[in-house]
């Protein structure tokens, strides 16, 4: 499930919102009032049910052939996506809706990383929201590694001390470190 040219994404559980309202949400890091989408590079991030923790991490310029063959795996690709055992049900059942936005009326989240799109005026989605199907299908579809491990925090901790490029969504949620 990616946006189309000129369009971006907002994925919900919840299929019947018909209009989205900037809001400042519980775990902002600042105070302006958004509502968010992704581009077709970030959507994988949000495969997932929307409380799951999950690290993720990808090749970038920058990365050592050592620290991708560590990290993403030798001959895996160039992107994998991890989630502990205790949320492969909930990735087995969750049902997932993408919401299509026109682009236009969205700008890249301020910052050196811009790996989110906002709007601060009210958005209407293009259309009703979309089942986002398999989501293991779509990781398959995209060629993006997901990993399954006890818990995520050993794996993180080598991700942010190495070369490869990451992000960490929902990790308050992981269990406790080891």
């Amino acid at each position: 499930m990616l946006p189309e040219p000129g369009e971006v994404l907002h994925f919900s559980e919840d299929p019947t919102i018909t209009r989205f309202a900037p809001h400042v949400a519980a775990t902002a890091q600042q105070p302006e009032a958004y509502v968010w989408a992704v581009d077709a590079a970030r959507a994988p991030d949000y495969w997932f049910p929307r409380q799951c923790p999950r690290g993720l991490a990808w090749a970038g310029p920058g990365t050592t052939p050592a620290d991708r063959d560590r990290i993403i795996g030798a001959g895996c690709g160039d992107r994998v996506h991890v989630i502990e055992y205790g949320w492969l049900e909930a990735m087995r059942t969750v049902r997932l809706y993408a919401y299509r936005f026109p682009a236009a009326v969205f700008a890249p989240f301020p910052g050196p990383d811009p790996h989110a799109h906002v709007a601060t005026e009210p958005v209407t989605p293009l259309g009703p929201a979309e089942p986002v199907g398999d989501l293991f299908a779509c990781h398959a579809a995209a060629g993006i590694q997901l990993r399954v491990l006890p818990n995520l925090w050993p794996w993180w901790d080598m991700v942010v001390a190495s070369t490869v490029e990451f992000s960490g969504i929902r990790l308050r949620n992981a269990l406790p470190r080891p």
